[in-house]
């Protein structure tokens, strides 16, 4: 792929994202027909890395999305991940915290979902919706009743959050995981065009949810929420990326390409036998090749 994505759209650590700056309708130099064909191209390169992820069985990869609703979310996992191996690959999404989740802190359930040595992990939603719709809604941080007034959340109660959260991560890159962050860049415009098309084409009404248009209405206040969540928390080694995401067909193609120069840093290797093996796995071959037919 004559394209490097991963530089184009990297939010280097200490660096100071402003969104307003950010093209949601940018797609380069690449077309629709282009883009689709690589797809298809970079879809058998992931698959044979993901092979190769569990075959090593030394790392995981743990992908992050994070998007304002119609963004595009759900169909870039499914059009990324539709040739990979499901044994090795698991998508979690993260809806309101449940009863039992509130007795814990913000990042337990995260924990359980992460994935295991040799598989890749995909978070639909994750950690970081206690910085962004909890932050354009404090009130949410009551239920889980560490706090009494919403006068608590104060500046010094997001730096601990996000204090936290950069550590959550530094800890899991410590000891294998890998970490890609994705903010699928939508622009307000569009997200009116494509809730318009879940309200008028009938097989698209079940996505459709009158609550996405009152959350519409706080745009600016998440646009603020997600620019600082990601400047805050963009690390080397857990690192956002930033993608437009008005044309799906590119978010699409910029997207697995970050996923695999990811997986090719990993340096991932197939196991080598050892002597013994090697002559047990030749011995094997005798045998099988002396059976009768």
């Amino acid at each position: 792929m004559n394209y490097n994505f991963s530089d184009d759209f990297l939010i280097k650590e200490n660096s100071k994202l402003e969104i307003k700056k950010q093209s949601s309708g940018y797609k380069g130099k690449i077309d629709k027909d282009e883009a689709k064909q690589l797809l298809e191209q970079e879809k058998e390169k992931l698959r044979l890395l993901q092979e190769k992820l569990y075959a090593d069985g030394s790392q995981s990869l743990l992908i992050i999305l994070q998007a304002m609703d119609a963004a595009g979310k759900d169909s870039l996992i499914e059009h990324v991940f539709g040739g990979v191996n499901p044994q090795g690959c698991a998508v979690t999404s993260f809806k309101t915290p449940s009863s039992k989740e509130y007795q814990h802190d913000f990042l337990w359930r995260q924990y359980n979902a992460l994935p295991e040595k040799g598989k890749i992990g995909i978070f639909n939603r994750s950690h970081y919706e206690s910085v962004l719709v909890c932050k354009v809604h404090p009130e949410y941080n009551l239920s889980e009743k560490v706090w009494s007034d919403v006068k608590q959340f104060d500046k010094k109660f997001w730096e601990n959050r996000y204090e936290s959260i950069r550590n959550f991560e530094k800890h899991l890159a410590n000891n294998g995981t890998k970490i890609i962050k994705i903010f699928l860049n939508v622009s307000k415009d569009e997200q009116k065009q494509r809730f318009l098309d879940r309200i008028n084409e009938e097989d698209k009404n079940w996505k459709f949810s009158s609550a996405d248009i009152t959350e519409r209405g706080f745009w600016d206040e998440y646009m603020k929420a997600y620019e600082e969540a990601i400047n805050e928390t963009s690390t080397d080694s857990a690192p956002w990326f930033v993608i437009p995401a008005d044309q799906k067909w590119f978010s699409r193609v910029a997207a697995i390409q970050i996923i695999i120069d990811k997986l090719e840093e990993m340096n991932l290797k197939f196991p080598e036998l050892s002597g013994n093996e090697k002559i047990a796995l030749h011995e094997s071959k005798l045998r099988l090749e002396s059976e009768k037919q």
